[in-house]
């Protein structure tokens, strides 16, 4: 048995610094009407979190795990029952073939760039010719993280380097309710990634990296890749078991092998190759399959021309 290392994480917060963070999202005076109620929610907030309350709302595994007697969060459960009803639909053959397109940029006009992404208008285009072709096409824009409510991608905690069993599938990391961690848009995604026959990823290049939005979901989905669907062998996040179990062998299961899949990258300076190999060695990694050689596509856009005038040059660029 190997030991797991400790001495990094950070102190638990007291209560007056808990105060100060919490009170940072009631910023605008608005809120000085509803003082005694949000005293009333800080406090039951701050119960929740000295006491690790990670899933507030639990009930048995039941039969079909390990441990049918482990309080398995009921949030986790129900990602996992729609992953499986989804994987049951994929597999179906009277269903009709279906696309996942995925949005990588961080710009839409909802926010504060105040323009739509040209790689948003590439997704619109590949939609109109997937459904000519009476293919069904699943969108997921991944800049709603920028415009959309209280939406989020938490990032990957790397429970894979401690050891993979550790790394449930789906994601058991989130929601964490004591640590305010909530409406983890991942759930979701994962569901349109099982439901899907091919996954379409545009995405233009970020100071020679993909997206911030798009490198969250990238990280995410690392549980897909040899995670382990039953996070009651490990009784949730308990690293000695899980070394134990990897140690016995463990099969490192794809959970989304076999799916098609092709990219586009696209950039007006420099990176596109970089970014396109990084994410062609990814899906290649986690068993999925390209579309052939031209699915693997990096292109430039507009080649040291002005920002401002960036969509003008899509219009022109006929070839793309």
């Amino acid at each position: 048995m190997t030991e797991p290392r400790k001495g990094q994480a950070p102190a638990v917060l007291k209560r007056d610094e808990f105060h100060l963070e919490f009170r940072r999202s009631f910023f605008d005076p608005s809120f000085a009407a509803v003082q005694t109620e949000i005293e009333k929610v800080e406090q039951v907030a701050w119960e929740n979190y000295i006491n690790g309350k990670k899933a507030p709302i639990t009930a048995k595994a039941g039969p079909e795990f390990a441990e049918p007697d482990y309080d398995l969060s009921v949030e986790w459960k129900s990602t996992r029952d729609k992953l499986i009803a989804a994987e049951d639909r994929q597999k179906d053959p009277s269903t009709k073939s279906k696309v996942l397109l995925i949005c990588g940029s961080a710009r839409n006009d909802g926010s504060c760039p105040g323009e739509t992404s040209k790689t948003f208008r590439m997704i619109k285009l590949a939609a109109e010719i997937l459904e000519a072709g009476d293919i069904e096409v699943d969108l997921l824009d991944l800049s709603l993280l920028t415009s959309a409510y209280d939406k989020h991608i938490y990032p990957c905690k790397d429970c894979v380097s401690t050891a993979m069993p550790l790394c449930h599938w789906p994601c058991s990391c989130y929601p964490n309710h004591g640590q305010r961690q909530t409406n983890d848009w991942m759930a979701e995604i994962y569901e349109k990634w099982v439901a899907a026959h091919a996954v379409i990823i545009m995405t233009p290049v970020y100071w020679y990296q993909t997206p911030g939005v798009l490198k969250l979901m990238i990280d995410r989905l690392v549980c897909a890749d040899g995670g382990n669907p039953d996070p009651t062998t490990t009784s949730g996040k308990n690293v000695k078991k899980a070394k134990e179990l990897e140690l016995k062998g463990w099969p490192y299961p794809k959970h989304l092998a076999g799916r098609a899949y092709g990219l586009v990258v696209h950039g007006d300076v420099a990176g596109i190759e970089g970014v396109r190999r990084g994410l062609s060695d990814w899906l290649d990694w986690m068993g999925m399959v390209d579309a052939g050689a031209l699915s693997r596509l990096d292109r430039f856009v507009g080649y040291y021309e002005s920002y401002a005038e960036s969509h003008e040059v899509l219009d022109r660029d006929l070839a793309m």
